[in-house]
């Protein structure tokens, strides 16, 4: 007889396996094995399913998720709500209490409008942060001003993102005046990458949470 979820404590370290996804392709890849701990297994899963409680105990059981083109494998293994609770309570939730600093800002998405918004364009604080000559301000410095004074509105927790995220409608007006900032601020090559967003409908502000007890584990390196 198999002992019960509830009576199997959960493994500290998982072997897996992974190798390239390419749908539609049959293809020949080698295969990588690595041992995940336990908490890298479920960041990357929760980048994947949200804390989704009962996703997630699914995909531990099946053994098998799509990541960054790859595909990961596992023995699969049974996990009890109070085992899987008290690992997931590691992880962040959303939290809508939190403000908007606009000074924790490192990336902004341009989105469309619709149940499921596309990403037109994604700008990190580096890029958008590049001068036009002699100018003595940013793109960055002038849209990260507009959305304080906008007040974004708290949207989600990103698992993928490690962060939170803020939203700015965009009506025709604030639309006509980022495009102008666009115009006087950004170099060519900044001002042609934002021609993607031209039709937005809102920007999203990702803002990662500072280090400390809300903090992730680290990333696996190479995904």
């Amino acid at each position: 007889m198999q002992p019960a979820a509830d009576d199997m404590p959960l493994p500290e370290t998982i072997p897996v396996r992974y190798t390239d996804e390419e749908a539609g392709y049959v293809t020949v890849r080698p295969v990588v094995r690595q041992t995940f701990r336990l908490d890298e297994l479920l960041d990357m899963i929760l980048s994947v399913a949200g804390k989704d409680v009962a996703r997630i105990r699914q995909l531990l059981h099946s053994g098998t998720i799509v990541y960054h083109f790859y595909r990961y494998n596992w023995a699969g293994f049974e996990v009890s709500d109070a085992e899987l609770a008290a690992a997931l309570s590691r992880f962040p939730e959303a939290d809508p209490s939190r403000p908007f600093i606009a000074a924790a800002c490192k990336s902004v998405i341009f989105e469309s409008a619709g149940t499921a918004p596309q990403h037109l364009l994604e700008l990190d604080r580096a890029a958008g942060s590049k001068r036009r000559f002699l100018r003595a301000r940013s793109f960055w410095d002038c849209l990260l001003e507009i959305a304080e004074r906008e007040k974004p509105v708290y949207k989600s927790y990103s698992y993928t993102e490690h962060a939170d995220l803020y939203r700015v409608p965009l009506d025709e007006r604030l639309a006509a005046e980022i495009s102008r900032v666009a115009e006087q601020t950004a170099p060519r090559n900044l001002r042609a990458a934002l021609r993607a967003a031209n039709g937005a409908a809102q920007v999203v502000f990702v803002c990662p949470r500072p280090s400390g007890k809300e903090s992730y584990p680290a990333r696996l390196s190479g995904n």
